[in-house]
């Protein structure tokens, strides 16, 4: 981690200790909170990406055999 990056967290770390103990646990949920909303609409993206790949026959549906077939090389 940059020592940057590092001074920003411990100043948030400092400013999170001097809050109260209810403040902290509500910190903490805001902040599982965003991060689980920022996962969801990276998931979405990556679903819309892939839909418009295969809308624009980039990318197809195939089996685990396939697969296998295409990343082993063969014996």
């Amino acid at each position: 981690m940059g020592q940057v990056k590092a001074s920003l967290l411990q100043q948030a770390l400092d400013v999170a200790e001097r809050l109260p103990p209810q403040d902290q646990e509500i910190l903490i949920e805001l902040i599982q909170h965003r991060l689980m909303e920022r996962r969801r609409a990276e998931i979405a993206r990556n679903a819309a990406a892939t839909l418009q790949a295969l809308r624009e026959g980039r990318a197809h549906y195939s089996s685990i055999e396939d697969l296998k077939h295409d990343l082993l090389p063969e014996p």
